[in-house]
């Protein structure tokens, strides 16, 4: 069965519990980017606007099960400007709520029940509420208590965060404007291998980047130099790329590679083809001409999927320039209406951040992990929850 909108139900007076993804990067006691609590919003002020009494719930970090002040949701709190409560489970707090009002509680993970989805932390949890509310896609990959448990214990919808997450890539996926060019960056191939598995049956094109194109040229007979790929990967390469031939999807692997002699953000930086790659090289960029080959790409694409950077963006323009040239001709085809774009994973929105044109794409998910899931056409623990 489909699942429930909160929109399509009377909020009013009720206690909700709703639960984001607030997992946000925290530098120097200071919120570093707030796309998650931003993509949250709509939901928030949905439910406040409608009279309900919002209790926020959600995650910080891995403290698996111990409470650590750099791990608190205290700051995110501060940051919003509502009250905090220090304890999930102790729902004292409820009684003096009024219409509107919301509040955030401290990180579900310092509780050891919420990741082992244990049964008496959700219907702890769930006490004292009216109803359970999600819109934290980018951890329904996960079956936690407050994802999954939770729905035992009280009605269940979702927030206008998670069904445009499922509209938006699912739309994406099955009905996408042609040519659908994937980019799939990052470091493993090993952790992408069904998502590839699953993109070369429905894209027309993939484009293979990064440390991920390094172990696909390695595969290939290319040499790496002092590279970071995987040497246990050839035969998974060799059968990608097989399956790509029996679905006409062409692969496109870097041409040429920014490598320096240090693994260090102000080393040198020479531009070298795939197969003239020195033994002491490290590469840490894509070339040259793999950017030149990839713009051309987009002159023909309708919808672009990416996920992956193709450097070290982190260290910004100089091991980051394949990254940052990819997002800001992305956007660019994208403002003019050409290229549907639609873009998931961490370290490629900060990408995007990074070179200024976040603003610029069709849509940005909030999932790294669940995103790739979602791509791979794996249930979301947390989806199917909300369809029971």
């Amino acid at each position: 069965m489909p699942i429930q909108n909160v929109h399509n139900i009377d909020v009013k007076s009720k206690y909700v519990l709703l639960r984001t993804d607030f997992n946000v990067q925290i530098v120097d006691g200071k919120i570093s980017e707030p796309f998650r609590i931003d993509a949250s919003m709509p939901t928030i002020k949905y439910l406040v606007n409608n009279g309900a009494r919002v209790v926020i719930c959600s995650h910080m970090g891995r403290p698996k099960g111990e409470k650590i002040s750099d791990l608190s949701l205290r700051v995110v709190a501060e940051y919003m400007n509502i009250p905090f409560i220090d304890d999930c489970l102790n729902k004292g707090f409820l009684a003096d709520m009024h219409d509107g009002d919301v509040v955030l509680m401290e990180n579900l993970r310092f509780y050891i029940g919420e990741e082992k989805n244990d049964d008496k932390f959700a219907r702890d949890l769930s006490r004292g509420f009216d109803l359970y509310v999600n819109d934290a896609f980018a951890v329904s990959h996960r079956a936690s208590a407050s994802i999954v448990g939770i729905t035992k214990y009280l009605p269940s919808y979702a927030g206008d965060l998670l069904i445009r997450e499922i509209e938006n890539i699912s739309k994406c996926l099955n009905n996408p404007t042609r040519p659908l060019i994937a980019f799939v960056g990052g470091g493993k191939v090993s952790t992408k291998i069904g998502v590839l598995k699953k993109l070369v049956s429905i894209a027309d094109k993939i484009v293979i980047g990064g440390a991920m194109g390094t172990t696909f040229n390695f595969a290939n007979g290319l040499p790496v130099g002092n590279s970071l790929y995987e040497e246990n990967m050839s035969d998974t390469v060799h059968e990608i790329e097989n399956l790509a031939k029996e679905n006409n999807c062409e692969l496109f692997l870097p041409l040429d590679k920014g490598v320096g002699k240090e693994f260090d953000k102000n080393a040198k930086r020479e531009n070298r083809d795939a197969n003239d790659i020195h033994d002491d090289d490290i590469i840490m960029d894509d070339g040259e001409k793999t950017i030149a080959r990839n713009k051309a790409l987009l002159d023909d694409a309708g919808t672009v999927i990416w996920n992956g950077t193709f450097g070290l963006a982190a260290w910004g323009e100089k091991w980051g320039h394949a990254s940052f040239e990819l997002a800001r001709d992305l956007a660019h085809w994208t403002k003019m209406g050409k290229i549907e774009s639609i873009i998931g994973g961490g370290d490629t929105v900060a990408a995007l951040n990074a070179c200024g044109v976040f603003d610029d794409m069709t849509y940005v998910s909030t999932g790294g992990g669940a995103f790739l899931e979602f791509v791979e056409g794996k249930a979301l623990p947390g989806i199917v929850a909300l369809e029971k």
